[in-house]
């Protein structure tokens, strides 16, 4: 069965990618779709077994695959709890996905291709989560790297897209770098690439260090550091974050597969799968909280910034990664992946139902051009309804919630009662789930209330008449979208600000992975928190896959009451400032900017980390390059080879041609010449 889920999606994206012209869109479409829904279907039972408890760990053998030396093992598929998670995860997200495409590429010329990347992708990062082995893991690794960077760029004559794709390919080389020196070093360690082999070794070596960089130093804190980076860049955490908003000029369904639900959890699986070498690395995982609680914070403070509907789910994602990171550096690994598995619902269906408002708007992405869609587009209106309801945590603790209320309130409570820094992390989180609140509200509003302010969007004007208007740029950042209301509509524009253009409902393909996502977002939290995060049941259904800590859970079902609230009142406070904001008094939000530009022009600019990395690398690398290129390529080795030596050449070739003047008296007065130097050598020689 596990080789079926794993190796479908491999021969689908094979079929449509090398029979695309032969065989056509409809049957590439078909196949890769169904391909996926049977993959799917194959791995809900195996998860609902570990569920259930009936469900015990395997490992099924593929091939021999390398044996140099000391390093030998094989490719090999493992199903346990924690792949059984991911399982589900990336199947039910990518056959949804799938499905979801066939309406929003529909007039795209090249779908076989798109689908085609789509299954290589679902084949990647299920190899990396069966990962027997460190190899087989980097191999997944990198196949979902290669994969990200065709997806990103799949619009390949657009500039934006193929500059996206080359950055998220270079950041993520940044991380992956580290991920190899933590492989080479594990190996040098443990002596093994298995996993099983080296997380029953990792507790005997607590306390032993290593020479690194000169430097004698903790030997699991020095492999733990190395292997996070490589998790930091695949889940954009802070420093090798830049990547994932660029990434959103792929399409609205590679936004949702890779960038919601999947490829920016690898970090956090690995970080998970691995937990019992953090264990012993005290220091690694106070690193990881750090950076997690620093990435949260970073990333929400930016979202309430951007008009863009598609970029402000895109740092929702980064903080929502934040969240299970400093869980997981918390030693609460259950709550990191209860988290994962929620938010893979509920932001997948946060991107998709961004895509169905984006298709109904003519490909319109800024907010500000947006308002009153509920009436137009109502199936998508509630489905991100309630994708937001999950996302903020809406629920009352002891009663019943969202999906998102049981997971990030059990990430809470716990980093409170690992106390020490996880009370900090604890109250920057409940700090970011204020600001989740007030942007993703602020979505919402801005996107489904108000008045229509179509008539400005560039967008839709070409659509409807065939009119051009600029489009809105940085320096508009600073004005609220109230000031859209009172300006004077176009020439010929309806006066009720529609343009003569009304949104409409996506098709069915779009709309069923919508309802099916949204039942994910009310009922996953609800279905699967006793499993995930509860003492005695997490220790049944986890069976050793992570580092499960009981007690530390223990601890976080009995922390004082006003700890499990005060989730509840950040996001109430963050929904009656958005309300408050973008509905009530709609001048408040352009008073706050020009009150406070300068911090505003910070977080609209994301912190100016986009300009600080080009000052630093971009523009000395351009530098290095053109010198190496005008100096050392063009200056020196083509000066003084290969152009040299033609240079050379021609100059003889010109004086030859010049000698070579085909008359009779020419050549006799060189012959003469010749007979004369000949004749002196002679004399001076024998006489």
């Amino acid at each position: 069965m596990i080789q079926a889920i794993v190796f479908l999606p491999l021969l689908a994206a094979l079929v449509a990618g090398l029979g695309q012209r032969v065989i056509g869109n409809m049957p590439s479409k078909i196949i890769t779709t169904g391909a996926l829904f049977t993959s799917c279907a194959l791995s809900w039972p195996i998860f609902l077994s570990f569920v259930t408890g009936s469900g015990e760990p395997t490992v099924t053998p593929v091939l021999h695959w390398v044996s140099s030396g000391a390093l030998q093992f094989n490719w090999e598929l493992r199903v346990d709890t924690l792949t059984a998670v991911m399982l589900v995860v990336i199947t039910t997200v990518s056959a949804l996905v799938h499905l979801y495409s066939w309406g929003y590429m529909e007039e795209d010329p090249d779908q076989p291709r798109f689908f085609a990347y789509l299954s290589l992708f679902t084949f990647a990062m299920l190899m990396l989560v069966t990962a027997n082995n460190l190899v087989q893991m980097f191999f997944g690794w990198e196949g979902v790297g290669l994969a990200s960077y065709l997806l990103i760029g799949f619009w390949y004559k657009k500039p934006s897209a193929n500059a996206a794709a080359i950055k998220a390919f270079v950041v993520n080389r940044v991380g992956d770098l580290g991920f190899m020196l933590g492989i080479f070093g594990t190996f040098l360690v443990f002596g093994t690439v298995s996993i099983p082999e080296i997380l029953s070794a990792a507790p005997g070596m607590a306390g032993s260090t290593i020479t690194f960089m000169g430097m004698r130093l903790d030997t699991m804190t020095i492999l733990c550091l190395l292997l996070f980076i490589g998790a930091m860049g695949k889940s954009a955490q802070l420093g090798l974050h830049t990547w994932l908003p660029d990434a959103m000029e792929g399409p609205t369904p590679v936004s949702a597969l890779i960038h919601a639900a999947t490829m920016v959890t690898a970090g956090v699986f690995m970080v998970c799968r691995l937990s019992p070498m953090f264990e012993t690395a005290p220091i690694a995982q106070g690193v990881v909280m750090f950076v997690g609680a620093a990435t949260c914070f970073f990333a929400a403070t930016v979202a309430t910034t951007q008009w863009d509907i598609k970029r402000v789910i895109a740092y929702s994602t980064c903080s929502q990664l934040g969240y299970m990171f400093f869980a997981a550096g918390a030693g609460a690994y259950g709550a990191a992946m209860f988290h994962l598995f929620t938010h893979a619902f509920f932001k997948a269906l946060l991107f998709l139902g961004a895509g169905s408002v984006i298709h109904a708007m003519h490909h319109e992405q800024d907010m500000r051009y947006y308002g009153n869609l509920r009436k137009s587009i109502p199936i998508t209106y509630w489905a991100m309804m309630l994708g937001t309801l999950a996302i903020t945590g809406v629920g009352i603790a002891g009663v019943a919630g969202f999906a998102g209320f049981y997971s990030k309130d059990g990430i809470l409570e716990a980093a409170f009662a690992s106390g020490g820094g996880g009370v900090v992390a604890f109250w920057v989180g409940i700090f970011v789930a204020f600001l989740t609140s007030f942007y993703s509200w602020r979505l919402v509003f801005l996107t489904f209330y108000g008045k229509p302010r179509w008539e400005q969007s560039e967008h839709i004007q070409h659509a409807v008449h065939g009119d051009h208007h600029d489009a809105p740029s940085e320096e508009d950042a600073g004005h609220d979208h109230a000031h859209a209301h009172h300006h004077d509509a176009p020439h010929g524009v309806q006066g009720d600000g529609t343009a003569g253009y009304h949104p409409h409902e996506s098709p069915l393909s779009m709309l069923i992975p919508l309802v099916v996502l949204s039942i994910g977002a009310v009922f996953a939290g609800i279905a699967f928190h006793h499993q995930f995060i509860y003492p005695e049941e997490g220790m049944a259904f986890w069976k050793g896959s992570l580092a499960f800590d009981e007690h530390l859970m223990h601890a976080a079902h009995e922390v004082p009451t006003w700890v499990k609230w005060t989730p509840f009142t950040a996001m109430a406070i963050g929904l009656f400032l958005a309300w408050n904001s973008y509905i009530r008094n709609t001048t408040l939000p352009a008073r706050f900017v020009a009150q406070f530009k300068l911090l505003h022009q910070f977080l609209y600019n994301k912190w100016y980390f986009d300009e600080l990395y080009h000052l630093l690398f971009v523009k000395p690398a351009f530098a290095i390059g053109r010198f190496f290129w005008k100096r050392g390529d063009e200056g020196t080795i083509d000066r003084f080879g290969p152009d040299g030596a033609a240079a050379l050449v021609q100059g003889g070739t010109r004086l030859a041609v010049r000698l070579q003047s085909g008359y009779v008296y020419g050549y006799a007065f060189v012959m003469l010449l010749g007979l004369v130097g000949l004749a002196s050598w002679a004399m001076v020689n024998f006489l």
